[in-house]
């Protein structure tokens, strides 16, 4: 695999690294992007009441923009390798879709759904990503992966039926709630299959900052109603403004990245399995709030078909 010179910490795996250190980072990068991801599903439901989903998505990338740009910006006019041509095309879809699209749609799902409810209908996300892994990336796809598929969208339609069992206005809602999370689902699976091979020409730190710029300007229409929402926002919902900036964004996107230039894109994407058990211990313990029994099935059975999809047995990797 091609990648490019060391500029800081967070950057691509070069040719000399060992499998075991390889490993061992990919795996903290991993572990890091867990913990802040599934801590993300609760803040935006925290502090949903006081900002609207767009103004959410720009007021989050605006902080992550100045927080990761003090770290790379410094080293990127060092170095002067900016994207040339039809190398933007790549980071400007993934930044429309994943930073912009997605988290707007993540934030208007969450005024409707609960946080760990959430968190399971976004990992359909690792399916597809293990799909168009192996179809555009040659990551291979073996049987095991399509009847592991099946099984998780089982497990996805228990989560849609138990929101949607309820009476009256509510029924409805929900069922917005879980087709805009699929919505979600989708863009970040196109987009963690668009950034792989960005991460071969640029460092974890890089791509990331470049996305977030490009998803804060797709945003910019939210301006006003941030800043107004801003005037009138507790001290506690701006906290959690800054907090989904700076860690979930930030730190989080950047050490996903840094795991993706070293990990398989489906391999990788079933790690995020881990999420909607952590955001569901999170949101219980910061929201009291659980879901139903229904959504608990149902995000059992989408474990349960991850695991399958993981008896898949690969073959060579290959760098394509």
């Amino acid at each position: 695999m091609a990648t490019t010179s060391r500029t800081n910490s967070v950057t691509s795996a070069t040719p000399s690294a060992s499998p075991s250190r390889i490993n061992a980072l990919g795996i903290a990068a991993v572990a890091v992007t867990v913990v802040l991801w599934a801590s993300a599903f609760v803040g935006i439901r925290a502090i949903g009441p006081t900002f609207s989903p767009g103004s959410l998505t720009l007021g989050r990338l605006a902080v992550a923009a100045v927080v990761l740009g003090a770290v790379v910006l410094p080293q990127l006019l060092k170095s002067r390798k900016l994207p040339q041509g039809r190398e933007w095309w790549p980071i400007l879809a993934y930044g429309v879709m994943w930073f912009g699209g997605y988290n707007v749609a993540l934030n208007a799902a969450e005024h409707l759904l609960d946080a760990g409810t959430s968190a399971m209908l976004i990992n359909v996300s690792p399916i597809l990503i293990a799909v168009l892994a192996g179809v555009f990336l040659k990551e291979g796809f073996p049987r095991w992966l399509i009847i592991g598929s099946l099984v998780a969208f089982g497990g996805v339609a228990l989560i849609a039926f138990g929101s949607g069992s309820g009476s009256g206005d509510g029924s409805t809602a929900d069922v917005a709630g879980v087709l805009l999370c699929l919505l979600a689902a989708v863009l970040a699976a196109v987009s963690v299959i668009i950034q792989k091979p960005v991460l071969r020409k640029f460092p974890a730190g890089q791509a990331t900052l470049f996305g977030i710029l490009v998803g804060a300007a797709c945003c910019l229409p939210f301006t006003g109603q941030l800043v107004s929402e801003l005037q009138s926002a507790p001290l506690p919902a701006t906290l959690g403004l800054l907090y989904l900036g700076v860690f979930p964004t930030a730190i989080a996107f950047t050490t996903w990245a840094y795991a993706l230039s070293l990990i398989d894109a489906g391999k990788l994407a079933a790690t995020t399995y881990l999420v909607p058990g952590a955001t569901i211990l999170i949101s219980w313990l910061v929201l009291s709030e659980i879901p139903t029994i229904w959504g608990l099935v149902g995000g059992v059975v989408c474990l349960v078909g991850v695991g399958l999809t993981r008896r898949r047995s690969r073959g060579p990797r290959n760098a394509a």
